[in-house]
């Protein structure tokens, strides 16, 4: 079976522009909201393998779109690795007491049966007919942000000392070793997602712009990160990295070597496309789609212009944002099918 995504990453096809959109299935759908006002705890509700298949499903319901993305979050890593994670209204994910020694003890069946949950939602959505030559992505965060988020407890979106976040909490080889462990366990969870169906991964590092130091980008970000992506490639399934933020998508695309990088909003796209020669995904500001359907249309066809010759995925600089009309993004849909 072939699909419009994989023409795209494997077969470098420019005729058709795909389209799947970060956050699809999320908060700006009326469905999606009155699933969760009865499902308060957001883990749970990841872990619910009758809800997330609807939820997952919903968008693509409603859009034309390329493909499916499992609702879940990067955070189940530390959840199936005992790690308390919570989310809190208008606050984000906060973290529980980190014990390095603990993990070491956790078994690769122990972490399946805590995420079967997840596993079993993939199976479910990558069998319905909705699905038909459309892809199934399944996806984990970077090694680098489930770091920081372990360490941290929390966002770190406020932090403007790098040192105060990480380096300062933690010794440096008990970050290596923890390092190691995510390493270890994020490899697990992705081949336990493409045994389960998933057709093509993404990696989020979402924290990837906090690093400057060459040092620091080499072994926190480049080096975990290629280990999975080669891991990944060696499962048959394409690979995503979206970087966001990273200073250097041209250095992170030689090192890291995905089979697609997907790109911020903060980036200036001509310069991607000349720098850039695996398929480009994304880039377009989430805020264009709070705008009007004249100003996104024109966003939207500037893109398409820009990646006319290149291989490209048409998506998000970043997850869709929960106030977006669906309206929008049907707009969105539409324009990029058009073209």
């Amino acid at each position: 079976m072939t699909t419009p995504l994989y023409e795209c990453i494997k077969n470098n096809k420019t005729e058709n522009t795909p389209i799947w959109i970060m956050r699809q299935a999320g908060r700006y759908l009326p469905e999606f909201r009155e699933i969760r006002s009865e499902n308060p705890d957001f883990i749970k509700l990841c872990l619910n393998k009758n809800l997330t298949p609807q939820i997952t499903l919903q968008p693509l319901k409603r859009f034309d779109l390329d493909a499916a993305i499992i609702f879940s979050d990067i955070l189940m890593l530390p959840y199936a690795l005992d790690q308390k994670v919570e989310f809190k209204k208008g606050i984000g994910p906060i973290l529980g007491d980190l014990e390095i020694k603990n993990l070491s003890a956790i078994g690769e069946k122990e972490f399946f049966n805590k995420l079967k949950p997840v596993y079993d939602a993939i199976n479910i959505v990558s069998k319905d007919k909705i699905l038909k030559n459309k892809d199934t992505i399944g996806f984990v965060g970077a090694p680098w942000t489930i770091l920081v988020y372990m360490i941290y407890k929390k966002s770190p979106k406020e932090v403007k000392n790098i040192n105060d976040l990480i380096f300062n909490k933690i010794k440096k080889d008990k970050i290596n070793v923890l390092m190691s462990i995510i390493v270890k366990f994020l490899k697990i969870h992705i081949k336990n997602q493409v045994d389960s169906g998933s057709t093509i991964i993404q990696i989020f590092d979402s924290w990837a712009g906090l690093l400057n130091d060459d040092f620091a980008v080499d072994n926190y970000i480049y080096k975990p990160t290629y280990e999975l992506v080669d891991y990944a490639k060696k499962l048959g399934v394409p690979i995503i990295c979206f970087p966001r933020g990273t200073k250097n998508y041209k250095k992170y695309c030689k090192i890291v070597k995905p089979d697609a990088i997907s790109i911020d909003y903060e980036v200036n796209p001509k310069i991607i496309a000349k720098e850039i020669e695996v398929p480009v995904q994304g880039g377009l500001d989430p805020k264009i789609l709070l705008t009007n359907k004249e100003n996104l249309k024109k966003e939207t066809i500037k893109y398409l212009e820009i990646f006319k010759d290149h291989p490209y995925i048409f998506n998000l600089g970043h997850g869709v944002l929960p106030e977006t009309s669906p309206e929008m993004v049907e707009c969105l849909v539409k324009t990029v099918k058009r073209l």
